[in-house]
């Protein structure tokens, strides 16, 4: 089994920065992609950042310039810089990760529990 665990939200003011983490840990043999979602309440699940495990990443058009995705490959960590927080940036956070089993033949889904990010005066 894979476990994720995020961490690094918590309430910001507008313009401000917060650097979520997620560390993935378990059986894992290979780690395809990492990535960061965000579920407004009511809404579908929706795709903030992604890395993949050749460092090609996929952000958000609406966050581009301010959100940054990165990976530690060696702690199995990928992280997601905020930076000019604006109050529609509020949302649980969830990491995401596409990762190979040891003894799996196939790549699996795995979701963190969330973490959340709230921006407001």
């Amino acid at each position: 089994q894979v476990q994720l665990v995020e961490s690094g939200g918590g309430l910001v003011q507008p313009g401000g920065s917060l650097r979520l983490s997620c560390v993935a840990s378990g059986s894992i043999y290979q780690i395809y992609k990492m990535g960061w979602f965000r579920q407004v309440p009511g809404k579908q699940r929706g795709l903030v950042a992604l890395i993949t495990n050749d460092g090609t990443t996929n952000t958000l058009d609406s966050v581009k310039g301010r959100f940054t995705i990165s990976v530690d490959i060696a702690k199995n960590t990928v992280y997601l810089q905020m930076n000019s927080l604006k109050p529609d940036d509020s949302d649980v956070y969830s990491c995401h990760a596409r990762v190979k089993s040891s003894g799996s033949v196939d790549f699996s889904d795995y979701w963190g529990q969330g973490t959340q990010v709230t921006v407001s005066s």
